[in-house]
């Protein structure tokens, strides 16, 4: 299986959310073997040979909540490495428009805007995204963050129009080299994730 790889498919018309096709992958499934294209950098392949994949499912190209974690993330990212794990991050945005948000980043990021990816590993959307009481703080503290970004002329608005929505939860995925699912999370509200000391945690524990 192979997800979208050219400009042509990564801008065509984006679909609004909808439930996941498939049962959500367990610990121990196999996940299939696909080549991801990211925004910037080489082809990658899903599941890498030769390190274990900590696969990210974020939102929207500038979402505040998702450019804090993943700062989190980036100034660890020598430490995950050393770890032997690869980050990829998913994001349901178009690739032309996520490409300026995340060209800091030192990992690589993958444009889905038809949510392909996201139906297949069961990643949701809800109300409680960012109505649960427990994102706010996250919510005011990228607000805040991103806002003073914007003053100092280092940072960018997200588009005024997310067609794939802003209800997006974030979902994690560790992939073993053999592709089989190490480990999963799937967030109840908008930044409910693994921490860095999580993922490292849960990276050196045996596979199923």
């Amino acid at each position: 299986m192979r997800m979208p790889r050219t400009a042509s498919s990564a801008t065509s018309p984006t679909k609004t959310s909808a439930p996941p096709s498939r049962p959500r992958p367990a610990p121990g499934d196999l996940v299939p073997s696909r080549a991801l294209t990211p925004v910037i950098g080489p082809e990658l392949t899903l599941p890498d040979p030769g390190r274990t994949t900590h696969l990210q499912f974020r939102r929207f190209a500038g979402c505040p909540v998702c450019n804090l974690h993943l700062r989190s993330v980036a100034r660890r990212h020598d430490e995950i490495e050393r770890a032997g794990i690869r980050e990829v991050v998913f994001f349901h945005s178009p690739a032309e428009e996520l490409r300026a948000h995340v060209a800091h980043l030192p990992f690589a990021v993958v444009a889905d805007p038809d949510k392909v990816a996201y139906a297949e590993f069961g990643v949701e959307s809800h109300l409680r995204a960012l109505l649960d009481p427990r994102g706010w703080p996250a919510i005011a503290g990228g607000v805040l963050r991103d806002t003073w970004e914007l003053l100092r002329g280092r940072g960018r608005l997200p588009a005024g129009e997310q067609p794939a929505g802003r209800l997006g939860l974030p979902a994690d995925f560790l992939i073993t080299p053999d592709g089989r699912v190490a480990a999963v999370k799937y967030g109840e509200h908008i930044d409910d994730q693994w921490s860095v000391d999580e993922l490292l945690t849960l990276a050196a524990q045996p596979a199923p």
